[in-house]
């Protein structure tokens, strides 16, 4: 058995290539037989008549891409100019205020967001009416 440098395979695997086989001989001999006991053997001649294969291992050597560095984060959405978003939504800048509507809707305001929104805290704006957890669709 041989082992082989594979650098197209990563390091730690392994594959065999080549399989291993027997091989195949044949020898003659001359037998002397007395009162039909025998008494000597003689080598007369040998053929290989299939030489033998050698099992063949690929061994592999390539080393592993390394792992690609994070992506940057996204910079954080602008809050709007009075008084910054609200922490129960994402996905758009739902401002705190005394009331905000879906903008478009039939809400008073003073405050509109355009959606849609996804609600990950408390409903307080009641944006999502039918409870789904996305707020102005």
């Amino acid at each position: 058995m041989s082992t082989v440098d594979d650098p197209n395979s990563d390091v730690g695997t392994t594959a065999v290539t080549v399989t291993g086989q027997n091989g195949v001989k044949t020898s003659t001999f001359r037998v002397t037989l007395r009162d039909g006991v025998e008494t000597e053997r003689t080598l007369v001649s040998e053929r290989v008549a299939t030489a033998p294969v050698d099992q063949v291992t690929s061994v592999g050597s390539r080393q592993p891409a390394p792992p690609a560095p994070p992506a940057p984060a996204a910079p954080p959405a602008a809050p709007p100019a009075a008084g910054g978003c609200d922490p129960n939504y994402t996905g758009a800048c739902v401002p705190i205020a005394s009331d905000v509507d879906c903008a478009g809707g039939s809400g008073n305001g003073p405050a509109y967001v355009q959606g849609p929104v996804q609600v990950v805290g408390s409903d307080i704006y009641d944006l999502d009416r039918d409870g789904n957890g996305v707020g102005c669709e």
